[in-house]
């Protein structure tokens, strides 16, 4: 069987030790950081989850759609899609102790990179590209793809991880299908219908569901992946776009990007619990792709499960939802068009 999980290479061990011993250096119980994917400003900046201030701003390529950490809090990769008619290709890669972009990576005719998730090992990561229709597997230390898995047509968007790594799950956003892939043998297993517009996706914890949502049907999709099939059809606001889950795996996030809200269920009940609004009255709005609104896409998750952060595309803002009571804390300013949104976890340092 292939494994995996293979050790790292002396490169990316010199690399990661570098930076483990500058993150070391850090300040004692730092905050976390909230790295915001900047579409229209073609940048990723650094928030300060304690302030809401800027404390870092990196160019990339044009159209950064996804942000990821690794699980080591090390690196950053970010998904340079591209504009509105001219596709990028590449991988802008971060090293977070030095707060610089050590690595570009050119995927070639794997353009339109989209949905990203790390595996477990830290210096891979899993990569949807549009238009080569591919889930890619990149070796972030080399620079190559090293593995180029055929997942079909119908805008293969988003992806992700089930515990352990053996699956990811690509949503095709044309195509209203979840497929399923097998990491290990590196191979399309089958495709599972979920609907119109199938495009935000998250697995619980425990591996045993899959929430898609459906934007043209305004509403998300539970999958039961062991019998491949849609259990469940939920309504929510309009043009769900994308699916968070909480550490716990309690709740089920979906952000629905027309309608600017936020929808909260509880996932063992299988029912929406609030709905929360995130459009102000009077704010002028900018013009994007989806028009001259809020426009709430990226959600993430404080690894306590205390706060969800959402990126107002339209608003140029990341609205701070508290989860104790599912109301709006705050807003904190980011750059132009944010979307996409990843935490680094700081280390806590004894005084």
């Amino acid at each position: 069987m292939p494994n995996l999980f293979a050790p790292l290479p002396s490169a990316i061990r010199r690399v990661v030790l570098t930076s483990a011993l500058l993150a070391c250096s850090a300040l004692v119980h730092a905050d976390d950081v909230l790295l915001v994917g900047n579409k229209a400003d073609a940048s990723v900046s650094a928030l300060d989850t304690g302030t809401g201030k800027e404390m870092a701003y990196l160019k990339v390529g044009n159209g950064p759609h996804e942000v990821v950490v690794s699980g080591n809090n090390l690196l950053a990769v970010v998904g340079n899609y591209g504009t509105q008619g001219t596709a990028n290709n590449t991988l802008s890669v971060i090293d977070w102790p030095t707060r610089s972009v050590v690595r570009t990576i050119d995927l070639g005719k794997d353009s339109r990179p989209h949905g990203i998730r790390f595996l477990p090992d830290s210096q891979r990561v899993v990569v949807t590209t549009e238009d080569s229709q591919s889930l890619l597997v990149v070796d972030l230390v080399q620079g190559t793809v090293t593995d180029r898995i055929a997942v079909g047509g119908g805008k293969p968007h988003m992806v992700a991880v089930a515990p352990g790594a053996e699956r990811a799950y690509v949503t095709h956003v044309d195509g209203g299908l979840l497929s399923v892939v097998d990491l290990l043998h590196k191979k399309k297993l089958y495709d599972i219908p979920t609907g119109n517009g199938s495009e935000g996706v998250a697995v619980t914890p425990d591996g045993k569901q899959v929430w898609v949502s459906n934007r043209e049907a305004n509403e998300v999709v539970i999958v039961d992946p062991q019998r491949r099939e849609v259990t469940d059809r939920l309504r929510t606001g309009v043009f769900p776009i994308r699916v968070a889950m909480t550490p716990d795996g309690k709740y089920a996030l979906v952000t629905c990007a027309k309608s600017a809200e936020l929808a909260v269920f509880d996932v063992v009940a299988k029912k929406e619990i609030k709905r929360i609004g995130l459009a102000r009255e009077g704010v002028e709005y900018r013009r994007t792709q989806l028009g001259e609104e809020a426009l709430p896409i990226g959600a993430v998750v404080s690894p306590d499960g205390q706060r969800v952060y959402v990126a107002i595309s339209g608003g140029d803002e990341i609205a701070v939802i508290d989860t104790a009571n599912w109301t709006e804390k705050t807003r904190w300013k980011a750059r132009a068009e944010p979307d996409a949104l990843a935490i680094v976890v700081q280390p806590k340092q004894s005084e």
